[in-house]
This record gives C-alpha cells, sequence and structure tokens, in this order.
C-alpha cells in the first residue's frame, strides 16, 4: 500500500529527470546545427520565410509575420503594404558580412583572370537557387568585365558585392514623363533623335568595394542598373521576383545618352540638374556582352 504511489512518484521524477537531460542534449544539438549552418544557407532560409509562401505587395498574416521577425531576428512591428521592402532591407543585413569564402570562390579562379586585350572580358553566372518567388546567383567578373545598362521590372534586388571594387551606374524613370519622351518637346533643329527615348534620373554613379550591399526596388534605388569591374570581383544577387517573361517581367537593355546630346524646350529638368539626367534608349544588339554559365561549387542548400 502506497509502494506503488512511490514507484510511480520516482519514474515521474525519472522521467521527468530524463526528459529534461534529452531536451538539454536536444538544444546543444540544435545549437550546434545551427552553429554550423552555411551563410548561404541562412540566406535561402530568410529569402524563403520573406517570400516563399507569401504574394508579393500583400502584407503576410500576424502569424507569419511573427515566424519572420524570429527567423530575421528583428524586433519592431511591420504595418504597411511595404513589409516585404522592410524585410528585404533586414535580409541582407543578416548576411552582411558574407565573402567570397562563404560561396566557394577564390580571387584567383579562372573566372576573374584578366582578359586578353583583344577580347571582351566574359562574365561567368553561377546558378545558386531559383523559385517563382526569388533567385540566388553570383556573377564573376574579371577586371573590366561589363554588365550592361539593364533594367528589372517590378522587382527588388540585393547586389552584395562579396570582393573587389566595381563602378556602379544606376537610373530611375523620371516618373511625370512616359516613354518615348522626347516627342512631348520641342526639340532644336539641330536635334536628331532616335526613337524610343525616355528620359531617366541617375540615381547612382561611383566606385564601390566589398563588402558593399546594394538595394533597388521596382520604382526607386536605381532599377536600371550597369557594372563594370574595376578589379576583378564577384557580386551576390538575389532578384524577387525573378525574371519572367509570361509575367512581364523581361529584362531589357539600354543605351545611355548625356541629356545635352538630344537639347530641348521644356523638360522638366531645371539648368542644374541637366547632368544628372539621360536619354535611355532600349537596344537589342548586345554585342558587348558574354556571359556563360558555369556550376556553383560552393556550400549546397538544402531547399525546402
Amino acid at each position: 500500500m502506497g509502494i506503488e504511489k512511490t514507484v510511480a512518484t520516482q519514474k515521474g521524477k525519472d522521467c521527468l529527470q530524463l526528459s529534461s537531460e534529452t531536451n538539454s542534449k536536444s538544444s546543444k544539438k540544435n545549437r550546434r546545427r545551427q552553429r554550423k549552418m552555411t551563410a548561404v544557407q541562412r540566406l535561402y532560409d530568410i529569402c524563403y520565410e520573406v517570400f516563399g509562401a507569401g504574394r508579393h505587395g500583400i502584407v503576410p498574416p500576424p502569424d507569419d509575420i511573427q515566424r519572420i521577425k524570429s527567423v530575421l531576428g528583428m524586433c519592431f512591428f511591420f504595418c504597411s503594404i511595404w513589409f516585404l521592402v522592410i524585410a528585404l532591407t533586414w535580409l541582407f543585413s543578416c548576411v552582411d558580412g558574407m565573402t567570397e569564402v562563404d560561396v566557394g570562390l577564390r580571387p584567383n579562379m579562372p573566372y576573374f583572370r584578366r582578359a586578353p586585350t583583344d577580347q571582351l572580358p566574359k562574365i561567368t553566372y553561377l546558378h545558386i537557387h531559383e523559385c517563382d518567388k526569388f533567385s540566388i546567383g553570383i556573377f564573376c567578373l574579371p577586371p573590366m568585365g561589363i554588365i550592361p545598362l539593364h533594367n528589372h521590372p517590378g522587382m527588388t534586388v540585393f547586389s552584395k558585392l562579396l570582393f573587389g571594387t566595381m563602378h556602379k551606374k544606376s537610373y530611375d524613370w523620371v516618373v511625370d514623363v512616359g516613354s518615348d519622351s522626347h516627342s512631348k518637346f520641342c526639340l532644336s533643329k539641330a536635334a536628331t533623335p532616335p526613337p524610343g527615348l525616355r528620359l531617366a534620373k541617375v540615381k547612382v554613379d561611383s566606385d564601390f568595394t566589398a563588402p558593399n550591399t546594394s538595394v533597388l526596388y521596382p520604382a526607386d534605388g536605381g532599377n536600371m542598373h550597369c557594372f563594370t569591374a574595376v578589379t576583378p570581383c564577384a557580386v551576390l544577387d538575389v532578384l524577387c521576383p525573378p525574371y519572367s517573361d509570361p509575367d512581364g517581367r523581361h529584362c531589357a537593355y539600354y543605351l545611355d545618352f548625356p541629356f545635352s546630346s538630344f537639347p530641348v524646350d521644356g523638360a522638366p529638368v531645371p539648368d542644374e540638374e541637366k547632368e544628372s539626367h539621360a536619354w535611355l534608349q532600349e537596344r537589342d544588339d548586345l554585342e558587348d556582352l558574354t556571359v556563360v554559365g558555369a556550376p556553383y561549387n560552393g556550400p549546397r542548400i538544402v531547399e525546402r
């Protein structure tokens, strides 16, 4: 009598102790697993949490917001339709320390060798991941390698310079002036503009050195940009969402002309700002671009 209760109590204590030890071991394993998680896996996981289940431009429900906050370590409240923009800004802050080592690259690899003077520098693209929500990849540029001026329609883009120095020039459209802008103004008689010109404003025109990270948005931040490698360099790109012709996200390339190339009367540009504006014209000829694909041999990601 009473023995059963004593045994049961002891069993309960033993089970509680065993459970506590098991939980402790499990927690240690989880912590070790988290410590071992690669930077590129962490990047993928955060991208998946931010984009994987949601629709672009829609605020996720509170439960999903809490999940993303826990992943990103954020401590603020999202309360506007710009949730994704804010979350993306924090996305790269979480991996701002990434370097070429984290993706298995070295500056002395063949991708980064200077091209012979009679050849165009070859750009190498390393594909890491792509789904209908986001893509992750790396552009490897040798010295003087150029990615011509191109757009990102309806997309938010993070460009993380892993190593090296590059010159970046970017534009945003002048929003109150539509396509074929020159037709709305009075051109001088000396001007013979090509068709399809559109007015744009320079957003950035300067050199960047690793570990710089830049963010561009669908209508701000330099949605159209071009890169020129000053030294060998590697750029990790996250596109949200990726290019898709059926969905209207076609990659267009442009020529840029100084604003003064085609003098106009009535253009909404003050004299002191004319040097920071340019005319852009979509182009089809890409003879100055050579991009080849190569296997990504860095740490693998576990896709969901």
